[in-house]
């Protein structure tokens, strides 16, 4: 299986307000302190280090390496390739050799590129692939014996948290109310912000959290039940049905969420980015670009409308798509069509950044890289 294209993550610089209290993978009890605005110095000259996170999912293995930058980092090499570990997973319980064997390759070509960026601290997650096979502990101790990574299979809440924790940051400061979600490979995190604009500007995001929920769909687990190749739209709608139904418990403990003032959806995925592309016809993928974009309503119903009525043969040229990822993108918009259904609002807002970046501010945090004043955090 080749590699999906490359998305353009070098020059990111990716603010720290909404995620410098990241959770770590395994929750801390104590809270963190925050960097102050004033007096600060910016990270020590002995911090300028290279950090690294790894968010291995059922249908990508990502990677990022930053260095502290201030109320921040800036990003300095990525990796993004698509594995489909959870290939087949729906019906064998099992991760396959073929998958094992992609995955491995490309978590070989990050540990190379952690230690050519002289990478000083890491973090490196699993999600719903792990979580579920019944040969998952035994992949996972694969990894660490062939190629020298220990992977953290974080749990559902956890991924969940960090998702928000990586992206709350482009959340509309006067909106009190949020709807957050991030569509994955073999389940979906969605997540409802409630709160004033006021605390939306001041404090961690995390504290405005009224529900979660972890959808145990994705891209992967449905394209493969209905088939990802020709989606007619009755296809679809049985896709958006079934997504719907998975949503409908939190929809109604959120369902207040669409009448607060500004409300708006964020969105974090593969899916929300290629319609963002998409949208802006780009003659190729500019994270630039995408993230931070809103769209309106109208906007995403006429992508997704484009969507449809191409084959797989024209998707899969779309330098924006690519082969890797045609025959799963129509899934994507069927769940985010189902979340649209359940909390209509005029704007969403395209994020291209998630669960890595709030690994990479977690660490630094931790390591206490801003300061007060002129002395360590």
């Amino acid at each position: 299986m080749s590699a999906a294209p490359m998305r353009d993550e070098t020059a990111a610089s990716v603010p720290a307000r909404a995620a410098e209290r990241a959770e770590p993978a395994r929750v801390t009890t104590s809270p963190p302190r925050e960097p102050a605005a004033a007096g600060y110095a910016g990270p020590r000259r002995a911090e300028r280090r290279a950090y690294a996170a790894l968010d291995l999912g059922t249908n990508n293995c990502r990677l990022l390496i930053a260095e502290p930058a201030p109320y921040g980092f800036r990003v300095i090499d990525a990796f993004s390739r698509i594995v489909r570990l959870g290939e087949g997973l729906g019906s064998t319980d099992r991760l396959s050799e073929d998958a094992i064997e992609r995955t491995v390759e490309a978590l070989s070509v990050c540990l190379a590129k952690m230690k050519s960026r002289g990478v000083v601290r890491a973090k490196t997650i699993a999600t719903e692939a792990c979580r579920l096979a019944v040969n998952g502990p035994a992949f996972v101790e694969r990894v660490r014996r062939e190629v020298g990574l220990t992977l953290d299979v974080v749990d559902r809440r956890t991924e969940a948290y960090l998702a928000v924790t990586g992206c709350a940051a482009l959340a509309d400061r006067h909106a009190e109310s949020v709807v957050i979600f991030d569509i994955g490979g073999g389940s979906t995190e969605i997540v409802w912000l409630d709160g004033s604009a006021a605390l939306a500007r001041s404090a961690d995001p995390t504290v405005r959290i009224r529900a979660w929920d972890s959808l145990p769909v994705g891209v992967v687990t449905l394209a493969e039940r209905y088939g990802g190749a020709d989606v007619t739209r009755p296809i679809f709608e049985g896709m958006v049905e079934e997504v719907a139904g998975r949503l409908t418990k939190f929809a109604l403990t959120a369902g207040a969420a669409a009448s607060a003032p500004h409300f708006h959806l964020l969105g974090t995925s593969g899916t929300v980015t290629t319609l963002a592309a998409m949208h802006l016809r780009l003659p190729r993928y500019d994270r630039r670009r995408i993230d931070g974009l809103w769209m309106q309503d109208r906007e995403v119903t006429q992508a997704i409308d484009g969507l449809l009525a191409t084959r797989l043969a024209e998707r899969a040229q779309n330098p924006c798509i690519g082969r890797d990822r045609a025959d799963l993108v129509l899934a994507g918009c069927a769940i985010l069509e189902a979340i649209r259904r359940a909390f209509p609002s005029e704007r969403l807002r395209i994020a291209d950044r998630g669960l890595r970046e709030g690994l990479l501010m977690n660490m630094m945090r931790e390591d206490g890289v801003w300061r007060r004043g002129g002395r360590p955090a």
